[in-house]
């Protein structure tokens, strides 16, 4: 029973692979999964409803103007119900539908209304998989983090010999057995994100502009990347990545002290957090009142976490990348540092020019090591993450 109790919608479209369905709900079932059925109209052309109703023993969902269902808004029950949607087979019509975002029929409105992981099975004709705008909307679909299973090659019912068969029942089965084993993590990554909060008094705080965007970006590229990943979060509004383990933190003490603890546990740490630099030297039990036109606050040196880390004398000392946001001069500022700090690499930014860094959904990195660099163009952050997690790894592999 490796699927006990895991609630799975079957989307089924106009192929000549949907005869196959039948079996593969069985086969679903057998695991112990709870399936529902979505058919389009071009499904119904090729296997009943009654034989994919009595297979999966639920109710077809085939329409998304049915007045029973939708008096209680059935589509939108129905998409926050499962744990994953397959649509086998996946023509290249639904395929095109997806990836546009339309949302004309019910199983396309649901792709939409869930939040489930998405898989697709496509099946269709070696031509018609080979097109060059089927692979666009294949590639597109791959980096919304839709899972692509599939197709095999073989013998097409059109008589062609290639690519573009749907993978037979058993093998989706697996596909969807590995879907809820969690995979083994291939490296251990701590990474800091967000701004610090230094104290004044009660109510007041030394700060900067980090949203944290950045940081969580990476944490979320290094899981899909297969990490086991810890974030330690200054105060920022962003919901923890799926299969994250944050811990929060305010203060740049506090993010000292967890960062140096996980260390030794991790293979690569990323420091990502605009930690503050100084903090006051004496924090008010009370808030401190408006007396004099002037008031002076001393500061001082908050500890380095990402120098303490990167020369620890510890024989698990992690693979070290650093972050420069920079005004001007980038290049000596973020070279500068990369040397002082005894880092593998760092990556650095112009966050004068407007529209990327601090509060930006987009940024652009310039990556730094010992003898080389690499630029990354603006691009959304998210993207931009992947990209620059991929280039940390074939650097740490280099080096390990």
């Amino acid at each position: 029973m490796t699927l006990k109790n895991k609630k799975i919608i079957l989307g089924i479209t106009g192929g000549i692979a949907a005869y196959k369905c039948a079996e593969l709900v069985r086969r679903l079932k057998e695991r112990g999964a709870d399936v529902r059925v979505v058919m389009t109209n071009g499904a119904k052309q090729f296997i009943t409803p009654l034989t994919m109703q009595a297979v999966s023993g639920n109710p077809i969902g085939d329409s998304l103007l049915d007045p029973s269902a939708e008096a209680a808004m059935g589509h939108i029950e129905l998409a926050k119900w499962a744990d994953l949607v397959l649509i086998a087979p996946a023509t290249v019509n639904v395929i095109a539908a997806i990836n546009a975002g339309l949302a004309n029929d019910l199983l396309t409105t649901l792709c939409l209304a869930t939040s489930a992981p998405i898989a697709i099975a496509p099946a269709m004709n070696q031509q018609m998989y080979r097109a060059s705008v089927t692979q666009q909307n294949l590639a597109s679909l791959e980096l919304r983090d839709i899972r692509i299973w599939g197709p095999g090659s073989g013998e097409q019912a059109c008589g062609d010999v290639g690519l573009g068969r749907m993978l037979e029942p058993m093998q989706l089965v697996e596909l969807v057995e590995q879907h809820f084993v969690p995979p083994q993590p291939k490296f251990k990554i701590l990474i800091t994100a967000g701004p610090t909060r230094e104290a004044i008094d009660p109510v007041r705080y030394i700060s900067n502009h980090s949203s944290g965007k950045m940081g969580y970006a990476l944490a979320k590229a290094a899981h899909k990347l297969g990490g086991q990943v810890t974030l330690i979060s200054g105060p920022v509004s962003l919901a923890t990545p799926d299969n994250v383990e944050r811990i929060d933190v305010v203060s740049a003490q506090q993010m000292h002290q967890a960062a140096l603890s996980k260390a030794p546990e991790v293979d690569i740490f990323i420091g990502c957090a605009a930690v503050a630099d100084y903090r006051p030297a004496t924090i008010s039990d009370q808030k401190i009142k408006k007396n004099d036109d002037d008031m002076v606050i001393t500061m001082i040196k908050n500890p380095d976490i990402l120098a303490d880390i990167s020369t620890s004398a510890s024989a698990r000392r992690p693979f070290c990348v650093g972050f420069a946001a920079e005004t001007q001069d980038v290049e000596i500022y973020a070279r500068g540092k990369l040397q002082r700090k005894k880092l593998d690499l760092i990556a650095a930014n112009n966050v004068a020019i407007a529209g990327q860094g601090f509060n930006s959904d987009q940024n652009a990195l310039t990556l730094y090591w010992e003898n080389g660099q690499l630029d990354l163009p603006l691009a959304d952050k998210e993207q931009l993450a992947t990209t620059l997690m991929l280039e940390i790894l074939n650097h740490f592999h280099k080096k390990s």
